[in-house]
């Protein structure tokens, strides 16, 4: 019997070692030492246990008679070690006590192989855009059935005003409408002065310092204004509306109100909606005065335009009728944040994952709808005020 030894070093009596041996059933490695966390997690020990395992396995664990029984001690360290080494396969001829099978059974247990990567067919793209299609067909039936809801709970707050919930209308919109003045005024103002700034640029090349009266009028009284009190309003509002709704579907509030006998349209749906469509135009128009104010300032700064002029020039270069259509858009947008919020907001899981998505899908359905309705706005009124 001729017996090889792997390791060349000199290594501790706990130290593990891998000992190659012939014997007259063939090939055998022989495992002693320690393998444990604290033997293994020496510097010099793990990459050479890894690369002698690795120099054994390069044929096949088939070929060798593994043998643990010399072993001192394997913990999970180890016994991974030897798992990963062999494959996530058990060798066919392996000699280990009791205990050690034990602890290699754990091992294989709890190891996980990855998925070998799989290249995507044509006919699975089609389906995941079949489903897509689905879902959209599904958001869209039941945006429908709110907004069909919402119109019959109108009538039945015009039939009898006195019993409409127009206390949580009042709440709603002090904190949608009034609490955002702040934030819109300080938004509008930024932008006007930006706006002046860029435009200030160009329009003096050309000697042309008074345009900058009917170029901010026009931006900002008919597009800039209700397109950005819309997308803060549905940063801020129409994500809290989907929350509250949300939360109430996690603590089961919703299902409350159902044994109660409580219309969830007409309790939650319709004072936010009427709420939004009051405050959207007073936000819009407070935006507006708010970016002109600053346009108006860094016009005089920069361009030597004074407040005089441009209160002069403002009315007879932007007819009352870019007006009346920003309030215009300013209704459909508020009453589109409402209903989207409130869409995500009832369909929401009774789990806080759910709740994250509906929230974060609610904002940016929202601001995606108001862009899409206000180019819709453009084309269709594009010679409307001009």
């Amino acid at each position: 019997m001729s017996r090889i030894v792997i390791d060349r070093t000199t290594p501790s009596q706990d130290s593990p070692r891998i000992t190659r041996q012939t014997t007259v059933d063939g090939q055998a490695l022989l495992l002693s030492g320690g393998w444990t966390a604290a033997q293994l997690a020496n510097a010099a020990v793990w990459p050479r246990i890894e690369s002698e395992l690795a120099a054994c396995c390069a044929s096949g664990t088939e070929h060798w008679r593994w043998d643990l029984n010399g072993l001192q001690r394997l913990d999970h360290t180890g016994a991974q070690l030897l798992w990963n080494a062999w494959g996530h396969r058990w060798p066919t001829r392996l000699a280990l006590t009791p205990t050690q099978h034990s602890m290699l059974s754990r091992v294989a247990n709890y190891t996980r192989v990855p998925p070998a990567p799989t290249r995507t067919t044509l006919w699975q793209l089609f389906l995941a855009l079949g489903a897509l299609v689905w879902v959209v067909l599904d958001h869209l039936k039941y945006g429908l059935r709110l907004t069909g809801q919402l119109a019959l709970d109108c009538v039945k707050l015009a039939a009898a005003p006195g019993k409409g919930p127009w206390r949580d209308v009042s709440g709603h919109l002090y904190r949608v409408g009034a609490t955002a003045l702040p934030i819109t005024a300080l938004v509008g103002f930024l932008i006007g002065v930006v706006l002046a700034y860029l435009m200030s640029q160009q329009l003096r090349q050309f000697g042309a310092d008074a345009f900058i009266v009917n170029i901010l009028g026009f931006a900002l009284i008919r597009e800039l204004g209700p397109v950005l009190a819309a997308i803060l309003i549905a940063g801020r509002s129409g994500s809290s509306i989907t929350a509250q709704i949300g939360v109430m579907r996690v603590t089961e509030e919703l299902d409350a109100m159902r044994v109660m006998g409580i219309a969830k349209g007409y309790r939650l749906v319709l004072p936010r909606a009427i709420a939004m469509a009051i405050a959207m135009p007073l936000l819009t128009v407070w935006t507006t005065l708010s970016a002109l104010l600053g346009g108006m300032l860094a016009s005089d700064l920069v361009m030597g335009v004074t407040p005089a002029y441009f209160f002069e020039a403002l009315p007879r270069a932007v007819p009352i009728a870019n007006l009346t259509l920003a309030v215009g858009k300013s209704v459909v947008f508020g009453l589109l944040i409402a209903l989207i919020g409130c869409h995500f907001g009832l369909r929401v899981q009774p789990n806080t994952e759910s709740l994250g998505r509906g929230t974060t899908a609610s904002v940016v359905i929202s601001i995606t709808m108001v862009i899409l309705v206000d180019a819709l706005f453009a084309v269709v009124f594009k010679d409307v005020g001009l």
